[in-house]
């Protein structure tokens, strides 16, 4: 739409650059034409440029989607599937359709994770989510990653917004696939998107069917954009571990001070902040050392 606008102004300025001329013969930078070709062109364009919109505009999608791309999500879940090396693939129902998890179930397990990824990536990615699911499994736990709604690629945080709400029932069906597994307690992990996803979903129940709650990479956003999930912590009497990186963007860490004073109005003893020195927000190169950290926090469970 804004290359419409854009196209839009640059017509209707070229047209109001035409000179009033009168069909006399005046100096060479009007034209010399009568006035009544001028005006007949003027109409043309007019009529042209109306044209152009009404068949045009209607074709473009208002900005801001608010339906997830199942189309891309499919595209995905074809190239993730096959290669899978570590679990089992487990098609799960939000309701309304199937979507992906990938399940890694151990032998006298102290529980279970639901691991939720951030944008653009998916389920098994290799820097964070990927070595969770794995990781924490040689630790003890139940794995379950499950693929998140998506848009296009290259969408921002705003674009998200009014898709997070499709989050909500795939949460819901891994905590119940994990219940009908016979998990002992059930503990959501989410990293930047799957963060605001899981606030929302929080934010949006009274009492949330999980034992624990650690966000990674809490509260980012794109560039000149706000905040529009706010955080549950201080509401929720399950213990949180909110985990992020020294080296994460800026304004998280400023939120740093703020998110530490509503774990202390959450109160359960478990809860806490952990800062993982030279960490940028997306935990490149730290996968083996988020899964010792998210192992000993873990511990506190007991067995």
């Amino acid at each position: 739409m804004g290359d419409q606008r854009i196209l839009k102004n640059q017509f209707a300025n070229g047209c109001a650059s035409l000179p009033e001329c009168s069909g006399e013969s005046l100096p060479d930078d009007c034209f010399r034409v009568p006035f009544s070709t001028v005006r007949a062109v003027r109409q043309l364009a007019l009529l042209f440029t109306t044209m152009l919109f009404s068949t045009v505009i209607p074709a473009i999608p208002a900005l801001g989607d608010d339906v997830p791309d199942y189309g891309r999500e499919a595209r995905i879940n074809e190239q993730i599937e096959p290669y899978l090396f570590d679990g089992d693939a487990v098609w799960l129902s939000d309701g309304e359709r199937e979507f992906l998890s990938v399940h890694i179930e151990v032998e006298d397990s102290r529980g279970a994770v639901i691991l939720l990824h951030g944008r653009d990536v998916h389920l098994d990615e290799e820097e964070l989510i990927g070595p969770l699911r794995v990781g924490l499994s040689e630790h003890g736990w139940d794995t379950l990653s499950i693929q998140m709604p998506v848009l296009e690629k290259g969408k921002t945080y705003l674009d998200y917004v009014p898709i997070l709400k499709y989050a909500h029932p795939r949460i819901e069906a891994a905590v119940r696939y994990l219940e009908e597994q016979g998990a002992a307690r059930i503990v959501l992990a989410a990293h930047s998107c799957g963060v605001h996803m899981a606030n929302d979903w929080m934010n949006s129940i009274s009492d949330p069917p999980i034992d624990g709650y650690i966000a990674m990479g809490l509260g980012t956003t794109d560039i000149g954009q706000e905040l529009q999930t706010p955080f549950p912590i201080g509401n929720l009497a399950i213990p949180v571990l909110d985990i992020y990186g020294t080296r994460e963007y800026p304004r998280p860490l400023q939120m740093v001070p703020y998110r530490q004073e509503l774990l202390k109005q959450n109160g359960n003893p478990m809860s806490m902040q952990i800062p993982v020195e030279g960490a940028t927000h997306f935990f490149r190169g730290y996968g083996q050392t988020m899964v010792e950290k998210l192992a000993e926090w873990l511990e506190g469970f007991g067995q």
